[in-house]
Order: C-alpha cells, then sequence, then structure tokens
C-alpha cells in the first residue's frame, strides 16, 4: 500500500520535472547552436559526476568545501550514526579504505556509548519521577508513565522538531517549514536520505560553526529520541502488548508439573503389569479346620 501512495504522489511530479528538464535543453541548445548536443552531454554527465561525490558546479569552489575540519567533523558524525546523507563521500582510495575500517570499530562503540548514556539519563528522566509520583500521590503507576511519556515525547518534539525546523527555515534560504521539520525528522530517525543538507550554500555565514552546531544538534537529538523510546518501551501497555508475540517460554513449575505427570503416568502403567503374587505351595481346603485330638490328624468338616 505505501509504494502504490507513493509511486501515485511522486510520479506525476517526476514526469513534470523531466519535461521541463527537457524544455530547458531544447530551448539552450537553440539559443546556442555552437555547441552540440554531444558536448553538452558529456559536459552534464561529469558535472553530475561531481555532484554525487558532493562537487557542485553551481558553488564556488573557493567558499565551500567538503573536507575542511568542520565539514569532515560532520561527516564523521553522520556515519557513526548511521545516519549517512550521502552528499559528501571519499574519493580517493585511502579515504574509502580508511571509511570501512573507521565504520567497523566506531558504529559498535558509538552504540554502546548511546546506549550507556540512555540507560543513565532514563533514572532521571522517567524512572524515578514515575516513581516518585506513584509513591506521593498514589496513583497507578501504569498511569503515570502514560501521561509521562506523552508529556515527554511533546517536551522533545518541541525541543527538537519544532524549534529547530523554525532556526532551519530563518537560516536556510530555500527551505521553508515543512522542509526543514522534513530534515530534522528524517536526520533524527537515522533515515538521512541527503537530499536537504544544511550548511550547502554558497552564501552561508559562518559555515564552520554553523555545521559544528548542527552536529551537536544531530548527536543530542538522537539521544533525546531513543530515550522517548525507551520511555515507551517500558510502558507496562506495551509490555503486554509485546507478550502477545512472543513465544511462551516453559517455567520451571511447568516442567516440574510435565514430570509429575510422567511419572504418575509410568506409575501407573507400571502397576498394571506388575504380575500377581506368586501362589501359595501350602495345600488349601476351603472349609473350617479344628483343632485334632493330640496324636490325631486334623478332621476337615
Amino acid at each position: 500500500m505505501s509504494c502504490v501512495i507513493f509511486s501515485s504522489v511522486e510520479l506525476p511530479y517526476e514526469d513534470l520535472l523531466r519535461q521541463e528538464l527537457q524544455a530547458i535543453k531544447d530551448k539552450f541548445l537553440q539559443e546556442n547552436e555552437c555547441i552540440s548536443e554531444e558536448r553538452l552531454y558529456a559536459f552534464l554527465e561529469k558535472a553530475l559526476e561531481a555532484s554525487n561525490y558532493g562537487v557542485s558546479v553551481l558553488n564556488n569552489a573557493s567558499v565551500n568545501w567538503n573536507w575542511d575540519f568542520a565539514s569532515a567533523l560532520f561527516f564523521a558524525s553522520t556515519v557513526l550514526s548511521t545516519t549517512g546523507y550521502g552528499h559528501t563521500v571519499p574519493l580517493s582510495d585511502g579515504g574509502k579504505s580508511f571509511c570501512i575500517i573507521y565504520s567497523v570499530i566506531g558504529i559498535p562503540f558509538t552504540l554502546l556509548f548511546l546506549t550507556a548514556v540512555v540507560q543513565r539519563i532514563m533514572v532521571f528522566s522517567t524512572r524515578r519521577p514515575v516513581q516518585y509520583i506513584h509513591m506521593r500521590w498514589g496513583l497507578s503507576k501504569s498511569l503515570v508513565g502514560v501521561v509521562h511519556a506523552t508529556i515527554l515525547a511533546l517536551v522533545t518534539a518541541s525541543f527538537f522538531f519544532l524549534i529547530p525546523a523554525v532556526i532551519f527555515t530563518l537560516l536556510e534560504d530555500e527551505w521553508n517549514f515543512l522542509e526543514s521539520f522534513y530534515f530534522c525528522f528524517i536526520s533524527l530517525s537515522t533515515i538521512g536520505l541527503g537530499d536537504y543538507v544544511p550548511g550547502e550554500g554558497s552564501n552561508q555565514k559562518f559555515r564552520d560553526l554553523y555545521k559544528v552546531g548542527i552536529t551537536v544538534y544531530l548527536l543530542l537529538g538522537l539521544v533525546a529520541m531513543l530515550v522517548v523510546l525507551e520511555t515507551f518501551c517500558e510502558l507496562q501497555q506495551l509490555k503486554d502488548l509485546r507478550k502477545m508475540f512472543y513465544l511462551r517460554k516453559e517455567r520451571p513449575e511447568d516442567r516440574l508439573n510435565i514430570l509429575e505427570h510422567d511419572h504418575l503416568s509410568f506409575s501407573s502403567v507400571t502397576e498394571q503389569v506388575t504380575p500377581l503374587p506368586e501362589e501359595r505351595t501350602e495345600p488349601y481346603i476351603k472349609g473350617q479346620v479344628l483343632g485334632p485330638p493330640e496324636g490325631e490328624e486334623p478332621v476337615v468338616r
């Protein structure tokens, strides 16, 4: 269903964009007859290939560099957080090799670090407040957990989605509020499509400081998102819901009951196949035995 929706929404826009691009190309060739279509294609192919590596022909190369310190720091943070915008990639074989080694070592340590940080933040942001309200006012712990998780989600959405979206709208000339909010969501959810990357404008003021600030925002926002997700995962309602999809584990008392049942079944079968006691070897005659007089044989009636 989702692929049908994406196709129905995006396909007409793609077709319109193709028609506009074709019209611009035809008009350019008509106005510049000295340029052949083959030479234009060769230039566009080279320009698009460079653009895929983060080098744009539209920007002044002396203004924006993709591998200065601030840009390299931003790239390293997107790799460790698995966001990976893809707007800047290593060009050399040495850079590609180092990126592989850096990712293999850095990503697991980053995940361990984020897990440790989130667990410590959870103590002060979720567990203690919920426990305090539960003990102080005697409210249901599950109800307090739901209200707390909702408030925490709203606060996180305000400070890491709405407010940053407004700031990006003011700092990025070509972004509206929807595009800025879209960038925040795609980044903090670690999807990282790379269609919108801040700080890439040719007239961007304080670009290095801006890149460092965005790096800090992404790391803090990722931690906040993990805290919210962990808070919702600790809700009793979600725990009960998850149990519906778990495989039932055999408890020790269940195992003991099964063993006792098997033992009783084995005992009953054993009793059924146990042979009867051996017959008496002494002669037995139905009747009453009288005590005989001395020296005489017993008399049987």
